[in-house]
C-alpha cells in the first residue's frame, strides 16, 4: 500500500480544486463566444425582419409580405433556441463557480505555504483542511442545475470498460 500524510492530502485537494477551476473557467470562456455569436445572429435576423417589414410598407405585395413573415419567423426561432439553451445562465454559473473555486484554491495554497513556513501546527492544519473540504462541498452542492454538465469527464480518466462502450 502507500502512505498519505495530511500535507499530501491537502496538496492533492489543492491540485484537484485548481484543475476544477481551470475546467470551469474554460467552459465559461467557450460559452462567451457562443453567447456572442447567438446575439450577433439574432441582431442580424431582427435587422432583416425590420428591413423586410419596412420594405413591405413601402412596396406592398405578396413577395414582400412573405419575406417579412419569413424574416420575423427566423428571428423568433433563433431567439427561442437561444432562450431554451439557457446559454447566459450557464455562462454565469461557470463563471461564478470558477471564481469561488479560485478563492478556495488560494486558501489551500495559503495553508500549504503556512505549513511550509511552520506557522501552523498539526491540529490547526487538520481543522483548516476539514473547513476547506466543507467549503468545497458547499460549493458543489448548489452550483449547477440538474440540466448542466459538471464537466467531470474532463478531469476523470477514461476506464477500460468505457473505451469499449
Amino acid at each position: 500500500m502507500f502512505s498519505l500524510t495530511i500535507i499530501d492530502h491537502v496538496r492533492l485537494d489543492s491540485e484537484h480544486i485548481a484543475q476544477n477551476y481551470t475546467v470551469h473557467a474554460r467552459a465559461a470562456e467557450r460559452l462567451v463566444g457562443l453567447v456572442s455569436a447567438f446575439r450577433i445572429a439574432i441582431a442580424i435576423l431582427l435587422a432583416a425582419a425590420i428591413c423586410t417589414a419596412i420594405g413591405n410598407m413601402m412596396f406592398p405585395g405578396r413577395n414582400s409580405q412573405i419575406s417579412a413573415i419569413a424574416a420575423v419567423t427566423l428571428a423568433f426561432v433563433g431567439y427561442s433556441i437561444y432562450v431554451v439553451l439557457g446559454l447566459e445562465a450557464r455562462l454565469y454559473a461557470h463563471r461564478s463557480f470558477s471564481h469561488r473555486l479560485w478563492l478556495v484554491s488560494e486558501r489551500y495554497r495559503s495553508l500549504l505555504a503556512e505549513v511550509n513556513d511552520s506557522i501552523v501546527d498539526g491540529p490547526e492544519v487538520l481543522r483548516r483542511r476539514d473547513e476547506l473540504i466543507h467549503d468545497v462541498h458547499a460549493l458543489y452542492e448548489f452550483s449547477f442545475g440538474v440540466d448542466q454538465a459538471g464537466h467531470e469527464s474532463f478531469r476523470l480518466p477514461v476506464l477500460p470498460d468505457e473505451r469499449a462502450a
